[in-house]
């Protein structure tokens, strides 16, 4: 489907790269027939986008983020992955915000439907940071690991090529280290870039899978020394120690269960406008709806689109809503998200990456809203 994981018969090949092999790096991914994504500087922020060369790279940006807030801001070096995360995530390319499912079309003889054709331009992922990994992996247990796997996901999610690159600047409402999904990747990749700055910008790679190995051969480098590696591990550890946030989960699925009548649901609705931006810019969130739409020539055509547990109509069945309430709504996304995902897939539905904070308009923070419940609860007790 994706990157092969490492397995025991596979060495593990790493080198050092200059700081301009990305060059040959996104050159090679498109000499394969990869269409290229990555971080491009956009409309104030750094979304995902197509690459044509490396030069398409954020370099020496970094962006500053708190609840409700994020900016950009000049580094003064050229880092090519000193950022965080924005707006967008890999989400956006696996499972798109609006995909055509069929189309209806009226012929003399009747009606012709035709199915949608299936993406086939092979994807790579070049920045993608361990808590994407984390989120890419959860979304295929969604919508893979079922009974019915989804036809479009699944093919637009076959044989894309991630290159994955350790955070050495996370953002001021990052939590991956409370989650287990940062600041440093353990799998999951077919390539991996720790950047290092000291002494001159270059890269530590690491191949994940045969074809990650078989690109890493092709490009310029040198074998790693002690003071590479060193670097590189005081790097993932001041990463660590720099969370802007943190999350206790332990016990957190029984707290929630216990507190669902809890008075800080409706301290949270007085402020949630219940605009979703939280679940379009959450990597893990994974609700769509499907919408109709007919012409005047007498056809008609499905599509899906994302939609959001925020949407009064997501919740309605003959009669109305079943979360008619704000409150109803977002305790639903919060339960959901950090306690019963782990009840239908094994897993916490959250991996830290602080998007719902930073993209809230009014500065909702869940790290804070968890810790009021834990409070709480431990005063009473």
């Amino acid at each position: 489907m994706a990157s092969s994981p490492p397995t025991a018969t596979l060495p593990v090949m790493t080198r050092v790269l200059p700081g301009d092999a990305l060059d040959a790096l996104v050159a090679a991914l498109l000499a394969r027939g990869f269409r290229v994504i990555g971080p491009v500087v956009r409309g104030g922020a750094i979304v995902y986008d197509d690459l044509g060369s490396a030069a398409d790279l954020p370099v020496g940006w970094t962006d500053v983020q708190d609840g409700g807030s994020y900016r950009l801001e000049r580094r003064d070096d050229d880092a090519r992955f000193g950022y965080a995360v924005g707006p967008t995530s890999w989400k956006r390319f696996l499972l798109p915000p609006k995909i055509r499912l069929w189309r209806a079309t009226q012929r003399p003889d009747g009606l012709e439907v035709e199915e949608e054709q299936l993406e086939n331009a092979p994807l790579a992922f070049v920045g993608v940071r361990p808590c994407e990994l984390a989120a890419i992996a959860i979304q295929d247990h969604v919508l893979l690991g079922g009974r019915y796997a989804d036809r479009d996901y699944a093919a637009r999610r076959s044989g894309v090529f991630l290159v994955a690159v350790n955070c050495h600047e996370p953002g001021g409402t990052c939590f991956c280290a409370s989650m287990g999904t940062g600041p440093t990747a353990d799998g999951g990749y077919d390539l991996l870039l720790t950047e290092l700055l000291d002494g001159g910008l270059r890269f530590l790679a690491e191949a994940g899978s045969e074809r990650g190995e078989e690109l890493l051969a092709e490009l310029p480098g040198r074998p790693p020394t002690n003071a590479d590696r060193a670097e590189a591990a005081e790097q993932a550890d001041r990463a660590r120690q720099r969370m802007g946030r943190s999350l206790e989960t332990d016990g957190i699925r029984d707290l929630l269960r216990a507190s669902l009548e809890h008075p800080r649901f409706d301290e949270v609705a007085e402020r949630c406008l219940t605009c979703g931006n939280c679940t379009l810019a959450c990597p893990t969130c994974f609700c769509t709806a499907v919408t109709d739409a007919n012409d005047l020539q007498g056809g008609a055509e499905r599509s899906r689109i994302w939609d959001s547990c925020f949407s009064l109509d997501y919740s309605y069945i003959h009669g109305g809503p079943v979360r008619q309430s704000p409150k109803a709504r977002y305790r639903q996304w919060l339960t959901h998200k950090l306690g019963t995902w782990h009840d239908q897939f094994g897993s916490s539905g959250c991996v830290g990456c602080g998007r719902c904070i930073t993209w809230c308009p009014v500065g909702i923070d869940i790290t804070e809203e968890v810790a009021a419940l834990r409070a709480t609860g431990r005063e009473a007790a």
